[in-house]
């Protein structure tokens, strides 16, 4: 896989270097509540902008349905990315347009564009192989080299991240090789004890990391909506707590396992429960009680770890060496619920372990909270790649990049 240093070593001066990134960033209206994405890909953007390359700045937002639509926009990520630039940054209404084209002929060396959302052309995202390598087509008539560094889509075969690479000379951005870095860590040579933290709504989601982590972990500690279907497979009553029961055959199986192979599978000893899910708009104060795991009422939910709970947590991860967690493990989007979610991020920074915030919520959770970012190892930008890479799926995106 080549690197953004070879390539700009053979020189991008004059180069329409066309840059799939990952400005897939949270919105509240046109107003961004977590700009980390962005933020993450400046170090290839300045880097290409100082050797004189004209970059072109592609990603996806949110999940339009393959035609334009405004709450989806880029135009607030394009924005955001020239006030850390200090730059303009132009603007395409479109992807492969006249706006685009007219953009990127426009633009001088050393400077950058942004078109409008990959996803507003429905070759993007197409099951059809001819479909996405058109589009693909049409994004390669753009530019003179593609450098991939959007890695929350590398696990995607669309036409950007996996048929665009193979049209043009490529390489991995930084972010990319930063990511991959960081990932090698986690499966290759790992320093133990190894723990894991796994969050989230649905066990389902989680079901194939768990698979390969329980031969690799010392350590897994469930939080989240997910707990409840591994409480619920050990015979508690949960109430109306989030539960996948068709996933209960599978969560047994998977503490057989991991009792068998002698890895620490553990789950909430209490949890915060109430009977009225809370108002994330209004913030509105939340009633709740603290319940054993095991006692949760009937018509309760449980909406984050209790206290007895962190505490475990925490002596769980105080020994660790790495650490890996994914996904939320309460509501913490709400303050009352914020809690248990809060107290595993204080357990990562206080630990002496390397530690990965494995992207997504957990990433955005982290940025709520106000941790300093720089207290953990590495805060990743892709929770689905990442959990991927994991599972040791071959990563589309990355796959596209080697030689």
């Amino acid at each position: 896989m080549k690197t953004i240093d070879e390539l700009l070593a053979e020189g991008v001066t004059g180069k329409r270097v066309f840059v799939r990134a990952d400005l897939n960033v949270p919105l509240d209206g046109t107003t961004i509540t977590d700009d980390g994405r962005i933020r993450a890909v400046l170090p290839t953007v300045k880097a290409l902008v100082d050797a004189g390359a004209r970059v072109v700045v592609a990603s996806h937002l949110g999940r339009p349905k393959g035609a334009p639509d405004p709450a989806f926009s880029l135009a607030p990520a394009a924005a955001r990315l020239g006030q850390l630039l200090g730059n303009d940054v132009a603007f395409a209404t479109d992807t492969v347009g006249d706006s685009a084209r007219t953009t990127v002929d426009g633009l001088a060396d050393g400077q950058v564009a942004v078109i409008e959302n990959l996803r507003f052309n429905p070759g993007e995202t197409a099951k059809d192989d001819a479909e996405r390598a058109a589009f693909a087509d049409q994004l390669a008539a753009l530019a003179d080299v593609y450098v991939g560094d959007g890695f929350g889509a590398v696990h995607r075969k669309h036409a950007s991240v996996f048929d665009l690479p193979a049209r043009l000379p490529h390489a991995a951005g930084y972010l990319i090789a930063t990511e991959v870095g960081v990932l090698r860590k986690l499966t290759e040579d790992v320093r133990r004890p190894y723990v894991v933290v796994l969050g989230g709504a649905k066990v389902s989601d989680k079901l194939a990391v768990i698979d390969q982590l329980l031969g690799k972990a010392d350590r897994l500690l469930i939080g989240g909506g997910m707990a409840y279907t591994f409480l619920k497979a050990k015979g508690y009553e949960v109430g109306v707590s989030l539960l996948q029961e068709d996933q209960i055959p599978v969560v047994t199986e998977y503490m057989e396992r991991a009792e068998k192979s002698g890895v620490e599978l553990v789950l909430p000893v209490d949890v915060l429960a109430s009977s009225e899910f809370p108002d994330l708009k209004t913030k509105a104060p939340a009633d709740y009680d603290v319940v054993d795991a095991d006692k949760i009422p009937s018509d309760k939910e449980g909406l984050d770890i209790g206290p007895k709970t962190r505490e475990l947590y925490a002596s769980k991860i105080a020994d660790a060496e790495t650490v890996f967690w994914n996904g939320p493990v309460g509501v913490f989007e709400h303050p009352d619920y914020a809690g248990g979610t809060r107290a595993i991020a204080q357990a990562l920074v206080d630990g002496k372990a390397f530690t990965v915030v494995g992207g997504g919520d957990s990433a955005a959770a982290v940025r709520t909270l106000g941790f300093d970012e720089n207290t953990f190892g590495h805060i990743s930008t892709g929770g689905g790649a990442s959990l991927e890479y994991l599972e040791g799926k071959t990563l589309p995106g990355l796959a596209a990049l080697e030689d």
